[in-house]
C-alpha cells in the first residue's frame, strides 16, 4: 500500500483567520527567552559533549562461550587536554572504548578511575586544546528552573532536551548498592545513551551528569549532582579512585519491638543488625559479635544501612566514633570504633 504526505500550506492570498495570527504579547517574549535560552546554551556546551562507545566481553549464552557487547553513552569534556566524566556504568565493563566528539573526530580512551558508589568515571582522550563545559554549583539550584539535558540517546549523537528541575535531595541506589545522597530530580526527557551528558543549566554551567531514568514512567529522571561530581572526579585525578570509611559489619535493617524502643527510651523504630563480623577489621577490634543491633553511630541514630554509609565518608577514617548497640536485645552497650580506609 503506497502512503502520501499531504504538506498544509497557504499562498499570499490566503486569508488568516485573526486568531492564528502571530501573538506579540507577553506570552511570546517568555517563549522567545526561552528559546535564546536553550540554543545559547546548546552554542556554548555542545562542542564539549561527547558520544563514548564502548565494547566489552559478556556472556553468549554457551556454557564457556563469550561474545563481544557494544554499549554507548554520553560525556562531557571538563580540560582541555582530554579528560571526560561520564557514568560509570558506561564503560565499567569496557574493554576498549571510543570517544567521538561533536566534531566527528574520533580516539580511542582511557579509563583513568571509576567510583562505582556514585556511578562516576573520568576517562581521558589523547588530545589537547579541546572545548570544555564550565561546572556549576548544585548547591544554588531551585526546583522550578530550566534544565537542559544534552547526550546522544539510541545513538543520536548531540540530541538536546529541556526542561525543569523537578526536586532536590532524592537519593538513588547505585549498582553496587550504596546510595547517593542530594540527587536531582528532572523532567527533561532521557533515552539510553544520554548517561553520562551533562545536565546544564540556563547559564551553560554543567549542575548535574544525567544517569538514571525510572522505565515506563514519563518525565522522572535523574543527574548526580555536580557537586559530588567535583568531589568525586578530585579523588579520582589523584588516585585513580574514591576512597571511603570501612567498619567491617555486614547487616541489615530490623524493626525494633515496642517494647525495647520504650525500654530503651530509643528516637527510632527500626535499626542495623550486624550479620556478619570481618576478621581483622575495626568493627572485630572493637569487640562487635554478630546478632548485635547498632541503634547509633556518632551520636546519630542508626536506622538503616544508608545511616551508616553517610556517616563513613573520607573524614570518618583513623578519627574515634562512639558506636552503641544492643547485644541479646537486653544490653546497651557503648563502644568506640575506628574506621579504616575501605578495602575496596
Amino acid at each position: 500500500m503506497d502512503y502520501s504526505l499531504s504538506f498544509l500550506d497557504y499562498s499570499p492570498s490566503d486569508t488568516i483567520p485573526e486568531q492564528t495570527q502571530p501573538d506579540s504579547g507577553p506570552e511570546s517574549g517568555i517563549l522567545d527567552a526561552y528559546s535564546l535560552a536553550v540554543t545559547g546554551v546548546v552554542k556554548r556546551v555542545g562542542p564539549a559533549v561527547v558520544h563514548i562507545h564502548a565494547r566489552g566481553a559478556g556472556q553468549n549464552g554457551h556454557r564457556h562461550g563469550r561474545e563481544e557487547v557494544e554499549g554507548t553513552g554520553s560525556g562531557v569534556l571538563i580540560t582541555p587536554d582530554g579528560y571526560i566524566v561520564t557514568n560509570n556504568h558506561v564503560v565499567e565493563d569496557a574493554r576498549t572504548l571510543e570517544v567521538r566528539l561533536a566534531v566527528g573526530s574520533s580516539y580511542t580512551a582511557e579509563i583513568v578511575g571509576r567510583d562505582p558508589a556514585t556511578d562516576i568515571a573520568v576517562i581521558r582522550i589523547p588530545d589537547a586544546g579541546l572545548p570544555i563545559a564550565r561546572l556549576g554549583d548544585s548547591d544554588k539550584l531551585a526546583v522550578g528552573q530550566l534544565a537542559i539535558a544534552i547526550g546522544n540517546p539510541l545513538g543520536f549523537q548531540s540530541t538536546v532536551t529541556a526542561g525543569v528541575i523537578s526536586a532536590l535531595g532524592r537519593s538513588l541506589r547505585s549498582r553496587n548498592g550504596r546510595l547517593i545522597e542530594n540527587v536531582i530530580q528532572t523532567d527533561a526527557a532521557l533515552n539510553p545513551g544520554n548517561s553520562g551528558g551533562p545536565l546544564v543549566d540556563s547559564r551553560g554551567s554543567v549542575i548535574g551528569i544525567n544517569t538514571a531514568m525510572i522505565q515506563f514512567a514519563q518525565g522522572i529522571c535523574f543527574a548526580i549532582p555536580v557537586n559530588t561530581v567535583r568531589w568525586v572526579v578530585t579523588q579520582l585525578l589523584k588516585e585513580g579512585k574514591v576512597t571511603r570509611g570501612y567498619l567491617g559489619i555486614n547487616g541489615q535493617a530490623v524493626p525494633l519491638p515496642v517494647q525495647v524502643v520504650r525500654h530503651f527510651r530509643l528516637e527510632q523504630e527500626t535499626a542495623v543488625q550486624v550479620l556478619d563480623v570481618i576478621a581483622d577489621s575495626p568493627a572485630y577490634a572493637a569487640g562487635m559479635k554478630e546478632g548485635d543491633i547498632i541503634i547509633s553511630l556518632g551520636h546519630e541514630p542508626v536506622r538503616t544501612v544508608d545511616d551508616i554509609h553517610r556517616r563513613l565518608t573520607r573524614d570518618a577514617i583513623s578519627k574515634p566514633l562512639e558506636i552503641t548497640v544492643l547485644r541479646d536485645w537486653t544490653t546497651r552497650l557503648e563502644k568506640e570504633i575506628v574506621p579504616g580506609r575501605n578495602p575496596d
